[in-house]
C-alpha cells in the first residue's frame, strides 16, 4: 500500500503537469547551450575592447550556471529559467553586461521582452528566448578567464568578490551545496515537486507577500530526506509535515554538512522562520515574513500533517491535501489591492515594484488591524477594460471591524512612489465583504494568475544615445536611453 500511494501520488504530478516532456527538456537545453554560445562571444569582444593580447583573448572565457528549480531539476512546462552570468575581472556590470551584452541579446531573433532589472538586491536582464522567459544576473569573477565547469564553491574563486556578485552568486552556490548533501537526488526532486504545488495550492507561496520561497521550500525538503534516506516518496511527504508542524522555531533549519561545524555559529534573531543557507555558516535565507504569514504558514503546516499523518487508511486521497485555500469561506472581508496602468509594460513594471514593497503594507495592516492572509494570487476583474491586477487579502477578524483603509493607502502611496523611476500607475485599497466579491474572482479555484517581479524603464520612442567605449577611442559599444543613469545606464529596454 505504501508503493501504491507512491506511485498515485507520481500519477497526480502528471496529471498536473509538473514534469516536463522529452521535447520540453531538449528546448530548455538548447536555449542554455545558445545563451553559452553568446556569452563567449560576448567575452571575447569585450576582451577585444580593452586592447588584450591576441593570445589572451583567444583563451578567455565566460560561462552560463543555471539555479533555482531548473538548477534543480523541479522545473515545470511553464517555469522560468534562472541562470547566471560569469565573466571575467575586466568586464564589468554596468558598461559591458547592461549595455554590451544587452545588445547582443537584443539583436538576435529568438530574443523578446527583453529589459535590465537594476534595482533588485541582485541585478538582473529578463527577458524571453524562443519563448522561454530568462533571469540572468551577473557575477564578475577575479580571474582572466571563468572555465565553463567553474567551481563556485572553491574559495580560490570567491576571492575579493564585490557585494552584488556575491548576491549574485549565493543562488548557484546553495543550488550546489543542497544537491551535494542530498542521499537521493530523484526522492528529493519528486518529494519537492510536491510541496511546491501544495504550498502554491494553499496560499503559502510567494517570498514578496512574505511567504516561503523556492529556495526556502528546497532547504526544508532536503533537510527532511538528509533525516530520512531511506524513505519512500510517501514517506517523506508524511514527514516533512510532521517535522515542520511541531518545529520548534525560531531554532533554525540547516542542512547536515560534515565541512561545516553544526554549533558555534550565531543564530539568525531577527526572522520569525530562520533558514540557513548551505555552505554558508553565517547566512540565512532572506526572508520577509511577518507575524501573519508565519501564522498562516504553520496552520498549513499542522493541515498538512492531520491529512497525512495516516496514509495507509482505505479513503486516503492526495486531492485533499492539494485543495486550494478556501478565502472566500474563511474571511468574511477582504482588503481588495487594485493596481492599474495605461498599458501591459507600464502594469507589468508597477505590479512588479508594488510587489516588492508589499511587506510594509502587510506590517501596516498588522498594526491597525490584527492578522491578515495577503493571497498571492493575482486575478483579473473581467468587467474592467483598463490593464490591471487585483489582490484580494483576507482580513481576520481584529481589534475594530472599522479599518481606516483610506489612512493605510495614503501611507503605503508614500512608500511606493519613494524611488519608482517609471511610469506610475495607479494603486487603491479597499475594504470588501466576502459577498461582493465578484463570481469572475474565484478566490478558491486556485486557477488566478502568477507574474514575477519586474520593473523596468521602457519607452521606445525616447531619443537614444550611442556609449563610447572608455578604451577604444570613437569606438561605440551600444545604445542607451537619453536619461540614462550614469553609474547603470539604461539598456533601454
Amino acid at each position: 500500500m505504501d508503493e501504491e500511494r507512491s506511485l498515485s501520488l507520481v500519477q497526480l504530478m502528471t496529471n498536473e503537469g509538473l514534469v516536463p516532456s522529452t521535447e520540453e527538456e531538449d528546448k530548455r537545453r538548447n536555449v542554455i547551450q545558445k545563451l553559452k554560445e553568446i556569452v563567449l562571444a560576448w567575452v571575447k569582444r569585450v576582451a577585444w575592447q580593452r586592447r588584450l593580447p591576441k593570445e589572451q583573448i583567444a583563451e578567455t572565457h565566460a560561462t552560463i550556471l543555471t539555479y533555482g528549480s531548473y538548477g534543480l531539476g523541479v522545473h515545470g512546462s511553464e517555469s522560468d529559467i534562472d541562470a547566471l552570468c560569469l565573466g571575467p575581472e575586466f568586464a564589468t556590470m554596468a558598461e559591458d553586461f547592461f549595455v554590451v551584452l544587452h545588445n547582443m541579446l537584443k539583436s538576435r531573433p529568438e530574443v523578446s521582452e527583453i529589459h535590465c532589472v537594476k534595482d533588485a538586491k541582485v541585478p538582473l536582464m529578463r527577458f524571453k528566448f524562443d519563448g522561454i522567459l530568462i533571469d540572468l544576473p551577473y557575477a564578475c569573477l577575479h580571474v582572466l578567464s571563468v572555465p565553463e565547469n567553474v567551481d563556485v564553491l572553491n574559495p580560490f574563486f570567491l576571492r575579493d568578490l564585490d557585494e552584488t556578485s556575491w548576491k549574485s552568486l549565493s543562488g548557484v552556490r546553495a543550488n550546489k551545496c543542497i544537491l551535494q548533501l542530498l542521499p537521493d537526488l530523484e526522492k528529493f526532486q519528486s518529494v519537492l515537486r510536491c510541496i511546491k504545488l501544495w504550498a502554491k495550492r494553499r496560499g503559502v507561496y510567494g517570498n514578496l507577500h512574505g511567504f516561503l520561497g523556492g529556495v526556502h521550500l528546497a532547504i526544508l525538503v532536503a533537510h527532511v530526506c538528509q533525516n530520512h534516506p531511506k524513505g519512500s516518496l510517501n514517506t517523506l511527504v508524511a514527514n516533512f509535515f510532521k517535522t515542520y508542524a511541531y518545529w520548534p522555531w525560531p531554532t533554525p533549519v540547516m542542512l547536515q554538512d560534515p565541512m561545516l561545524p553544526a554549533a558555534g555559529y550565531p543564530s539568525e534573531t531577527r526572522s520569525l522562520m530562520p533558514i540557513r543557507l548551505p555552505c554558508s555558516p553565517h547566512e540565512y535565507c532572506h526572508s520577509n515574513i511577518t507575524r501573519s504569514t508565519f501564522y498562516k504558514i504553520r496552520t498549513e503546516f499542522l493541515r498538512g500533517h492531520n491529512t497525512t499523518r495516516d496514509l495507509m487508511r482505505p479513503d486516503f486521497d492526495w486531492h485533499f491535501l492539494f485543495e486550494p485555500f478556501p478565502y472566500s469561506k474563511k474571511f468574511a472581508r477582504f482588503v481588495k489591492v487594485y493596481l492599474s496602468a495605461s498599458n501591459q509594460d507600464e502594469l507589468g513594471d508597477w505590479v512588479g515594484w508594488v510587489k516588492s514593497r508589499f511587506r510594509s503594507l502587510i506590517l501596516k495592516l498588522e498594526e491597525v488591524q490584527g492578522l491578515c492572509d495577503p493571497n498571492p494570487t493575482e486575478y483579473i476583474d473581467v468587467d474592467v477594460t483598463e490593464p490591471h491586477i487585483v489582490f484580494y487579502w483576507g482580513l481576520q477578524p481584529g481589534r475594530t471591524n472599522l479599518l481606516d483603509i483610506v489612512a493605510v493607502e495614503k501611507d503605503f502611496l508614500k512608500n511606493i512612489h519613494n524611488g519608482f523611476q517609471g511610469s506610475p500607475g495607479r494603486m487603491e485599497l479597499l475594504v470588501v465583504q466576502a459577498s461582493q466579491l465578484s463570481k469572475s474572482s474565484q478566490l478558491d479555484s486556485g486557477s488566478g494568475r502568477r507574474t514575477k517581479a519586474c520593473w523596468k524603464n521602457l519607452d521606445y520612442n525616447r531619443p537614444r544615445i550611442p556609449v563610447y567605449s572608455q578604451h577604444l577611442p570613437n569606438y561605440i559599444i551600444g545604445y542607451v536611453d537619453a536619461k540614462a543613469d550614469s553609474k547603470y545606464p539604461s539598456a533601454g529596454g
